[in-house]
């Protein structure tokens, strides 16, 4: 039976333990030039992008910050001429499917094309013509289709050549999967397999660490291995400030406080931090385009889901997609009177997820003012992004949909054998997986601890998944929370939080193999 609808309704250091920040002195100023980071320092690698929408846009700003040579194809010249005024990169005017505008694009020594144009069948031939003609090294694609998959025999070098397949609409609808499982989290980014996540959360009055300071931490949760990476703070203008934390260092209400932890530990955590709110129940989300209704579809039967879409054609299809219990109603989501009938005031989430962020800000401001418990929109552009979350407004939780699958293709561009990438505060800090591997002639950080390692100021090593003596490789993970002497192995999978971007080439060279390194 299809969903109901609602049309016609009215409407210390790491020696102070494994909770303790690595002390780190003051961070240079923002605009500081270091060796990594300098202009003129040589450019990374040849990318070419292939389309200048949404995705393509936040693909280029976040690739062209790192010292890569970057060209964007798109039809649309309006468009790729505001891109080229804004960033420093190269626009091509035409198709991306014909190999006369690849090749004027560069392609014949490109290392990578990202196609992210709006049609999945656009993106794959894309990839096909760069794979056979071009011989392009590393080809990823944004499909939407659930038809298309990795690892599938299509995605394959005889089909159409895809090496990765990206699409942000499902990497949207898992992260905001897991904050309606754990509610009191502003992210849970998960790593190794989901054996270890970073959570960022806001301290709160009544959390059991609030207003204690960092060495404290093991009496006050004892047996509770967690490491506190970052904490950021609010300064007198109202904007986010990161601080050095050490053993002394005192959790204040308000802090925004990154933490990894094992998977099975992320509740305690938490409510050591937070203190633990009532789980979601009631869910509205307004919105129900690609993402709100691939939501739907993944919470439904598990919690009572209300969708509000405009479009009626839309509504009609949303009933036949979606199971009985979802009622779909037609209508405005920043309509008052609306959202008073459906009971807002008892939602427990409301998630705004159109394709507008004037509605999704207005829809969500106006649901907090009635009751609603939690409120998340989704926002496109940064500027809407950065005002949102950094003057205090009602909204609890602002996501970019473009920044969700930023590190799927970080992955692919960072040096050395990375697993995972996360992009952290709407890009600029990042959190990845390095893969350790070589031996100690061979590494440089095979074989060393923790302490002898040339971390830049702020970067911590968070977490260590490796094997366990004498397990197998598919039961035998364990999750160590490092100390200041705690030696890396060959083979360990080290989780690293770097606060800033000009950093990365730092520890992406650190991680590297090298026969030379001597």
């Amino acid at each position: 039976m299809g969903a109901q609808s609602g049309l016609g309704r009215p409407g210390a250091g790491l020696d102070d333990g494994p909770h303790a920040c690595r002390f780190a002195p003051a961070l240079p100023p923002e605009g500081a030039q270091s060796d990594l980071g300098r202009p003129g320092a040589g450019l990374e690698m040849k990318i070419l992008i292939l389309g200048a929408g949404r995705v393509g846009e936040s693909v280029a700003e976040s690739l062209v910050s790192e010292q890569n040579d970057i060209t964007v194809i798109d039809t649309d010249p309006v468009r790729l001429a505001g891109l080229q005024d804004r960033l420093d990169l190269r626009g091509v005017v035409g198709n991306g499917i014909q190999p006369s505008v690849l090749r004027d694009a560069g392609a014949d020594d490109a290392d990578m094309l990202i196609a992210c144009a709006p049609l999945d069948e656009t993106n794959l031939v894309a990839c096909k013509v760069a794979h056979d003609v071009f011989h392009i090294q590393t080809r990823i694609a944004r499909v939407r289709s659930p038809e298309f998959t990795d690892g599938s025999a299509l995605m394959g070098k005889e089909g159409f050549a895809v090496d990765e397949v990206i699409c942000p609409e499902e990497s949207l609808t898992t992260y905001i999967r897991k904050l309606i499982e754990y509610p009191e989290a502003l992210q849970v980014l998960e790593f190794s397999q989901g054996r270890v996540s970073l959570i960022a959360v806001r301290a709160v009055e009544g959390g059991a660490l609030v207003h204690h300071v960092i060495s404290d931490l093991p009496l006050l949760a004892p047996g509770l291995p967690m490491r506190i990476v970052a904490i950021y703070r609010r300064d007198a203008m109202g904007l986010d400030q990161q601080i050095t934390c050490d053993g002394s260092t005192r959790i204040e209400i308000g802090d925004e406080i990154f933490v990894l932890a094992a998977n099975e530990h992320i509740r305690q955590v938490l409510e050591a931090l937070h203190r633990r709110d009532e789980p979601v129940r009631r869910v509205i989300i307004a919105g129900g385009g690609r993402v709100g209704l691939r939501l739907a579809r993944h919470i439904a039967g598990r919690y009572k889901v209300k969708i509000i879409e405009s479009n009626a054609a839309r509504c009609e299809y949303l009933t036949t997609q979606l199971p009985g219990d979802t009622l779909v109603l037609q209508g405005d989501s920043t309509d008052e009177e609306l959202l008073d009938e459906e009971h807002v005031k008892n939602a427990d989430l409301f998630l705004a997820l159109t394709s507008d962020d004037e509605d999704n800000i207005m829809s969500c401001l106006l649901a907090k003012r009635m009751g609603a418990r939690r409120v998340l929109a989704l926002i496109n552009r940064r500027a809407y992004a950065d005002l949102v979350q950094g003057q205090g407004t009602q909204i609890d939780i602002a996501v970019s949909p473009a920044q969700t699958v930023i590190g799927e293709l970080l992955a692919h561009v960072r040096r050395g054998d990375v697993a995972a990438v996360y992009s952290l505060r709407r890009g600029d800090a990042e959190a990845l997986e390095a893969v350790v591997r070589g031996d100690r002639k061979s590494s440089r950080v095979v074989g060393r601890r923790i302490e002898e390692l040339p971390l830049p100021a702020g970067v911590q090593i968070g977490a260590i998944v490796r094997e366990a003596p004498g397990a197998g490789a598919k039961t035998g993970k364990q999750v160590i929370i490092p100390h200041h002497d705690t030696v890396i192995e060959s083979g360990d999978h080290v989780v690293v939080f770097v606060p800033r971007k000009r950093m990365l080439k730092q520890i992406e060279k650190m991680f590297q193999v090298s026969a030379t390194f001597f």
